[in-house]
């Protein structure tokens, strides 16, 4: 059984963090389209990369405190059918890279025009793993928050609600001027 463990940070773009992170070797660059139907835990993504995009069903449920999480490839066909039900939806950037045993995604969330609204990272942790990493350099200078472990404001899914995703950022910069 496939069991997610990660923890998520939440990151300040100032204008120069993808670039920075794009530019970083062995860091791999795709572009997401993402939507969630109208069942609880299922979602379909669109992933470019390289010239080519392939489509994931995805189903997520929580189970006695853990995540399971099972992806299966879909055709270009079904994909477009289970566009047109989809609810809630998104599109971002996401750079991705392993570090050992630790898998980094940094995720640009977009608006239509391009624009990046709010950025986050999670490092995929072995399950038995409790504690996160250290962020890795590049990223440390851009931390603006550590997200609770299983804090549901921070899924995809409520950040693909622009205003909920820019209210969170300015109640978290709000926070910090106060520290």
């Amino acid at each position: 059984m496939p069991i997610e463990n990660e923890r998520k940070f939440v990151l300040d773009e100032d204008g120069g963090l993808e670039t920075l992170i794009g530019r970083t070797p062995g860091v791999a660059r795709t572009f997401l389209r993402q939507a969630y139907l109208d069942v609880p835990g299922i979602r379909i993504r669109s992933i470019e990369a390289g010239g080519r995009t392939d489509h994931v069903f995805t189903y997520k449920r929580e189970v006695a405190g853990q995540v399971v999480e099972i992806e299966t490839a879909i055709s270009d066909m079904d994909f477009a059918r289970l566009w047109t039900e989809r609810r809630e939806f998104l599109q971002k950037v996401r750079y991705a890279w392993s570090d050992g045993r630790f898998h980094w995604d940094v995720d640009f969330f977009k608006t239509d025009d391009g624009r990046t609204y709010f950025a986050m990272a999670e490092v995929e942790m072995p399950e038995q793993d409790t504690t996160a990493p250290p962020l890795p350099a590049p990223l440390a200078d851009h931390l603006l928050a550590v997200v609770q472990h299983g804090d549901s404001r921070f899924a995809s899914k409520q950040l693909s609600d622009q205003s909920h995703a820019e209210q969170l950022l300015a109640d978290i910069r709000l926070k910090g001027k106060r520290q």
